[in-house]
């Protein structure tokens, strides 16, 4: 991948990137250039382009994880892609299995799993399941607005409630609180637990940043309405990125705690594979005064390079600046009485669904 940042098309409204940077599996790529035949381009922005959906009837839904660093066992992402839009966003680079483009394709090309329900009824009866808790939208956002009119998400904490199935949810979407009479009483049996990850309080960077996200004000609306309902929830300053929200991890980790979360999280800035060209650009648009200090500050916690993968410091970092965040990042959570990890769930009430059971109520 290039370390150089890509060209700065114009920026398109609503979407984290307007570049379709050709995946890592692509063995020959396509450059525009004028040939005199184009005509005249009008004036003013061109219009966002519109969000594809195709259905897939995945072969499996639970991923098993082994990673070290990583908190749980089972995750299940209902989508592939996401229409947030988030530039930093990590998981990006998975839309190169698909043949299609880590940046504007990841937001506007999207898979939805449409047979999630099913798929999850028949590895919850396998006799081999484990019954850990389940983490849902690792790699996408389980809440993104496709989900409104789909509801595979709502379908799969049915299935989950039913079964007593412990299970978490990340998302950056004020959606999640339709699902509250489902969530609640999975709390309340100590089986679910809510992570929301709040970035930035400044609604403009947000809007650039992750652009069809909720608006910053509107997720800590979010943690307060699951906290009243008696959903712990955990707020997660991920990524943090030097010099651009990285300021504001005092004032993230307060109005975290005033909304009632019980627990603060975080991560470094991440930049796989096509992420860093994409993250790159972004910089030399829309902060091209701060870009070279960003850019020297991440390969300082990443041992001179864009991304290190090793399992021991690709969420946090390494070295002096990584350290401090960290010291940061524990202060504000002790001044504000937040804990440092999430709550441990229940998953000893687990009841395989029946043989018999509805496949599911998507429609």
């Amino acid at each position: 991948m290039p370390t150089h940042p890509l060209a700065a098309p114009t920026p398109l409204k609503g979407r984290g990137t307007p570049v379709r940077i050709a995946h890592r599996f692509v063995a020959e790529q396509r450059e525009a250039c004028d040939d005199g035949w184009e005509p005249p381009a009008e004036e003013g922005a061109p219009p966002p382009p519109p969000t594809e959906v195709r259905e897939e009837r995945a072969t499996s839904l639970l991923c098993v994880n082994d990673s070290p660093d990583v908190p749980f066992e089972l995750s299940i992402n209902p989508y592939r892609g996401c229409e947030h839009g988030c530039v930093y966003c990590y998981a990006r680079p998975t839309h190169g299995y698909l043949n299609l483009s880590p940046g504007l394709d990841f937001e506007t090309r999207l898979v939805a799993k449409v047979n999630a329900v099913e798929l999850l009824r028949a590895e919850l009866r396998r006799p081999s399941h484990r019954p850990s808790p389940v983490a849902i939208g690792t790699a996408t956002d389980a809440y993104q607005p496709i989900e409104r009119r789909l509801r595979i998400t709502r379908a799969l904490l049915e299935l989950l409630g039913d079964c007593a199935h412990p299970y978490t949810v990340v998302t950056k979407s004020a959606g999640i609180e339709r699902d509250l009479d489902l969530i609640a009483p999975a709390a309340r049996r100590g089986q679910a637990m809510v992570f929301v990850s709040v970035t930035t309080l400044d609604a403009a960077l947000a809007r650039r940043l992750e652009p069809r996200a909720a608006a910053p004000a509107r997720r800590l609306q979010a943690v307060r309405r699951l906290a009243e309902a008696g959903v712990p929830v955990g707020v997660n300053v991920a990524p943090v990125i030097p010099f651009v929200n990285e300021p504001e991890i005092e004032r993230i980790a307060a109005a975290a705690a005033a909304a009632g979360a019980r627990s603060l999280h975080y991560t470094v800035l991440r930049l796989p594979w096509e992420v860093a060209p994409l993250f790159r650009q972004w910089l030399a648009q829309h902060l091209p005064e701060r870009a070279a200090r960003v850019m020297a500050r991440v390969q300082e916690m990443r041992g001179g390079k864009d991304y290190a993968a090793d399992f021991a410091t690709r969420m946090k970092g390494r070295g002096i600046w990584a350290e401090l965040i960290r010291q940061r990042i524990d202060k504000a959570a002790a001044r504000h009485g937040l804990a440092r990890q999430g709550v441990a769930l229940d998953a000893g009430r687990f009841r395989p669904p029946s043989a018999d059971a509805a496949q599911g109520r998507l429609f």
